[in-house]
């Protein structure tokens, strides 16, 4: 079938509105009328390139949420008129030791991106900035009434990124956790932290988002500008979440740990981060990485978030204004994500 969307044709090219082939419903897959997708940093750092070469044109989004229109006849848990989610993957091998054990993200034959991915049938798969989607049913995640779908479509990423470091390291009462940076992973990451009970403090580079940060449930605010900041909170941290996809000094950050407390990184700087080993030996520190979720944790994360009123700050936009957005996150001018009203592709 033949859809509306919006594509990059090459590399750093405006985002353009273009049509494009979705697959036929096959018996396990379902069909998505999409309303709204979030764009994420990732879909800008794909489109420009910055992650290596992509088979444009291609169609970003992988924050969506849509209404279910068709199933395929081996479909079972979901039905027409069911609101539902996609998020960062579309398909794994579900047969390998990372998928069995609910990690997909990480499955050992390649996990299958929600778009510039090659998906089973030797296409590439374009994401959520257009108008339908076909999904194999096992990759669909049902939105919980409760939840605006705006506001929830950038929780298919942005909310299961630091959902799972925050439960991996075992986040909640009696721990203490950092956000680095506030934007539209930090500011879900506060959110998360702070409904999960830990002591939750954002280091941002200035104090300009403080008063955001406390309302979103930080109980402090340190500017990383300040040098004094890094003495003030020495050895404070059982965890931070680095959230920011520009480089930071990873060993002065490490030094805010406590013994054996964990750095982990969210965010996907183009430039390797160096790593003095003595960061580390001094405190038994850890220095680590995480990527989105698994299918089974992103369903909880999901309903973890309606039980508790949780949903991303947004500012939905028309689809003519993709090209703006991209700028305006690049320049850090979003509180906290932008998401596209697809009715207008």
């Amino acid at each position: 079938m033949q859809v509306n969307a919006y594509a990059a044709p090459k590399a750093g090219a405006p985002l353009a509105p273009t049509t494009i082939e979705r697959r036929e419903v096959g018996a396990n897959d379902v069909l998505i009328d999409i309303e709204y997708a979030g764009i994420c940093h990732s879909d800008i750092h794909t489109v420009n390139g910055d992650w290596g070469p992509q088979p444009f044109p291609v169609v970003p989004g992988h924050e969506i949420v849509g209404t279910v229109t068709e199933v395929g006849e081996a479909v079972t848990h979901h039905k027409v008129g069911d609101r539902v989610g996609v998020g960062c993957m579309v398909n794994a091998c579900r047969e390998c030791a990372s998928c069995l054990r609910g990690d997909e993200q990480y499955c050992l034959n390649g996990m299958i991106g929600t778009y510039a991915a090659t998906d089973r049938d030797g296409t590439t798969t374009q994401g959520g900035y257009s108008t339908r989607v076909v999904v194999d049913a096992n990759f669909v995640l049902s939105i919980p009434e409760g939840l605006d779908p705006a506001a929830a479509a950038p929780l298919l990423c942005a909310g299961i990124t630091t959902y799972t470091p925050l439960k991996h390291w075992d986040a909640g009462p009696g721990t203490k956790v950092a956000v680095v940076g506030l934007g539209g992973l930090g500011h879900m990451g506060v959110k998360i932290a702070h409904a999960l009970g830990a002591e939750v403090t954002v280091l941002s580079q200035s104090l300009k988002k403080q008063e955001d940060g406390l309302r979103l449930g930080a109980d402090h605010y340190y500017a990383t500008s300040d040098p004094d900041t890094f003495e003030a909170l020495a050895g404070s941290f059982d965890l931070i979440i680095n959230t920011v996809s520009a480089g930071i000094d990873v060993n002065a950050y490490l030094g805010l740990l406590a013994v054996d407390g964990t750095l982990v990184n969210v965010g996907a700087p183009p430039e390797p981060l160096p790593v003095n080993a003595m960061s580390l030996i001094g405190a038994r520190r850890s220095f680590a990485g995480s990527m989105i979720g698994g299918i089974a944790i992103t369903q909880e994360m999901l309903d973890f978030c309606a039980e508790h009123g949780i949903t991303s700050e947004v500012e939905v936009i028309a689809a003519d204004q993709i090209n703006e957005a991209y700028e305006r996150v690049l320049a850090s001018d979003v509180r906290y994500r932008f998401v596209i009203d697809t009715s207008t592709i």
